[in-house]
């Protein structure tokens, strides 16, 4: 039964135009017939048409939704013969490069297709009969060639196979050669078995063969090979030991593994360029980098280090994607190039982009390699994605002038790593970091602010940033809404010269009122605050809770605020 149920025989659970239970397969001479169930709500094509029942031949297709099935008949692969082979070679690759090819022109012409093979197939099953076709094609000794494969736990299986004269019906390859050339030798080897010998059509060999050598294209687990085998110009006479005297089909064998080597560095490049494209998306051009080419996926493992966690976040948007329900997919659009302006400003400063969480990005530093300056990049990005957003907004012809955004940065321990496979790679961080940060963000609308720091955080920028960057100040020491521990939180400010409103001396004074504030002296935290530039908006929020309690902390004040929900 083929379906997207669980308890179908073939299971296609990525396609949702297939049913739970779509057609059944029935084994028929050498065929497949092919039923489409009842209830079955999408249609079955073949050969272009629909049909409901239909059978197939080696080679032929049918199409439901938007995937296509293929039916082919496969090799087996049985024991050896037990008398072993008459002659075993192996090859060493320096050896083979002083061979010289007899036919060098059509094996040239062979190859020129060779790109063709490759970047033409769509599918591994389509290149697997391409490849046999072109070693076929290659090798004229050959009469049969295989794509074989062993597992980790070695297990063999024919992946697709090929003969010149498809009357001659399928082959055997042979379980021992391939066991030798992939699993334990890693090289070609060669058997030569004495064809007298080898007449009971039970064997993997048949009388039609007398050699085969097998090739490796991949290596490890799921490492894969190409199977060649053929017969001799003249059958081995009895008690002869050898007729290929190392040279028969040593030519055969170079260019069997040129192809090989041609091939496995070709599928090695598209799995690291599609490695690269999916790690260029989270990492910046320093990182990767420094991971290198030849990439250690161990250094992207999660662990437990020191990281600045950064979370930014769109205002207001819920308001916005209301009144913009007529063009949803501008909203999209408009999103996407805030995300995008986020992101740019988190890979421009050394960071890993985390995750996006509808209309929010977080980035975090100091992950996979540590760093002293990942606190002062973070701010850094903050800085570029405040500025970004400041130019843009109240411009009614720019796609980003109605946006605002709150940013909120963190530093501490956390779990940083990757999750995922070598063909799609996802990064993110675990830990309390990533929840203060996001409650960080969360409190600029109420602390009236657009970047808020954790102590840890504007402990750094004031020890190590150069004002000529940024600045730190405190807030007040605030408790948020569904937490136990009280946190000192402070705004992060851009230099004197581009907010030339606040001077360090104002700051200072700034400073001074916090400090009087958090030990219940509000009258004076009251008048230092009323000294800030009108236009400067945290003052605000010290400014109304003092007033609001007529200038005198309650009974049980102990410099906390208690932040609602």
């Amino acid at each position: 039964m083929l379906g997207r149920e669980a308890e179908s025989d073939l299971r296609v659970s990525w396609d949702p135009h297939i049913s739970g239970r779509h057609a059944r397969l029935t084994a028929n001479n050498g065929g497949l017939a092919v039923e489409k169930v009842p209830a079955a709500r999408n249609s079955i094509y073949f050969n272009g048409q629909v049909t409901d029942q239909f059978s197939l031949k080696d080679g032929e297709r049918f199409v439901i939704g938007a995937t296509t099935f293929t039916f082919e008949q496969m090799a087996e692969i049985a024991a050896s013969p037990s008398t072993g082979p008459v002659e075993e070679m192996t090859f060493d690759r320096q050896e083979l490069k002083k061979v010289r090819f007899r036919d060098a022109d059509r094996r040239f012409d062979v190859l020129t297709r060779l790109h063709e093979v490759i970047w033409g197939a769509r599918t591994e099953s389509e290149l697997h009969e391409r490849l046999t076709s072109l070693i076929l094609a290659g090798v004229g000794n050959a009469e049969a060639v295989a794509i074989v494969e062993t597992d980790s736990r070695g297990q063999l299986k024919t992946l697709h196979w090929d003969r010149r004269r498809e009357a001659k019906g399928s082959f055997h390859p042979s379980s021992r050669l391939i066991d030798d050339s992939l699993r334990r030798r890693h090289r070609s080897v060669l058997h030569v078995w004495e064809a007298a010998k080898l007449t009971d059509s039970k064997y993997t060999v048949s009388a039609d063969f007398d050699w085969a050598f097998c090739t490796p294209v991949t290596e490890g687990s799921g490492a894969w090979g190409i199977y060649v085998t053929g017969a001799l110009e003249r059958p081995l006479l009895p008690g002869q030991q050898s007729r290929t005297d190392g040279t028969y089909l040593e030519a055969d064998v170079k260019f069997t593994e040129l192809v090989a080597e041609i091939v496995n560095s070709v599928l090695r490049l598209n799995r690291y360029e599609r490695q690269k494209s999916g790690l260029r998306q989270f990492f910046a051009p320093p990182i990767l980098a420094a991971l290198g080419d030849d990439l250690d996926t161990a250094l992207l493992e999660p662990r437990e280090c020191d990281v600045t966690v950064l979370f930014c976040d769109l205002r207001g948007f819920s308001q916005k994607a209301e009144a913009a329900a007529g063009d949803l997919r501008g909203l999209l659009d408009r999103v996407s190039r805030a995300l995008g302006v986020m992101t740019s400003q988190i890979l421009k400063h050394g960071g890993v982009t985390g995750d996006f969480q509808g209309d929010a990005a977080m980035g975090f530093w100091g992950w996979p390699f540590a760093s002293p300056e990942a606190p002062i990049e973070a701010c850094r990005a903050a800085l570029g994605i405040r500025a970004a957003f400041a130019e843009t907004f109240g411009r009614p012809d720019h796609p980003l002038g109605s946006f605002q955004v709150g940013i909120g940065i963190a530093h501490g321990r956390a779990v940083a790593g990757k999750i995922g496979t070598a063909e799609q790679v996802k990064v993110t961080v675990f830990g309390p970091v990533v929840n203060l940060a996001s409650r960080l963000e969360g409190m600029t609308k109420q602390l009236r602010v657009p970047i808020v720091l954790d102590e840890a955080t504007a402990g750094i920028v004031n020890a190590h940033m150069d004002r000529k960057e940024g600045r730190a100040r405190r807030l007040a020491r605030v408790l948020p809404y569904g937490t136990e521990t009280p946190a000192l939180v402070s705004e992060l400010l851009p230099a004197e010269s581009e907010e030339p409103e606040l001077t360090d001396e104002l700051l200072s004074l700034y400073d001074q009122a916090v400090d009087h504030f958090i030990a219940g002296r509000w009258d004076v935290a009251y008048r230092l605050l009323h000294r800030m530039p009108p236009g400067d908006r945290a003052q605000d929020f010290l400014g109304v809770l003092i007033a609001q309690h007529n200038r005198i902390p309650p009974p049980d004040w102990d410099g906390t605020v208690r932040l609602a929900k």
